[in-house]
């Protein structure tokens, strides 16, 4: 398989779309139309055209998190969640070392090869607003 990377935004569509494909939470489309040309960087994989996995970092340079990684059902499997993050690392390289950059996961074998760690000193939380 070839995929296009490219550090781009999926359009509105295609990110609801590949969240729902992925089982990760829907996400309002009026909202996400505001958000995603607010994110930091983006990448994108494309198969023909076709979107197959994205990932994000929003914040505000100070604290930035990783979000969104998905990679379609039809091609989990073959390494492209980790390319997504190599391309994702790239980026986080650029940011000053005092740049706090944190995750929430259902999973961690992925994460853990790029140095996240549950941290010991600080407890993560989440509020989720179902409207």
């Amino acid at each position: 398989m070839s995929v296009d990377v490219a550090a781009v935004l999926p359009t509105v569509d295609e990110y609801c779309g590949l969240r729902i494909a992925t089982g990760l939470s829907a996400m309002d489309p009026v909202a996400a139309v505001d958000a995603l040309p607010r994110s930091r960087y983006a990448v994108t994989l494309r198969e023909d055209g076709r979107l197959v996995g994205m990932g994000r970092v929003v914040g505000d340079g100070l604290h930035v998190q990783v979000v969104d990684i998905a990679v379609h059902p039809d091609w989990q499997g073959q390494g492209l969640s980790r390319m997504i993050m190599e391309k994702i690392m790239e980026f986080v390289d650029t940011l000053p070392a005092s740049t706090i950059v944190n995750l929430f996961a259902d999973i961690d074998w992925l994460y853990q090869k790029f140095g996240f760690v549950v941290p010991e000193h600080t407890t993560g939380m989440s509020l989720r607003r179902n409207g």
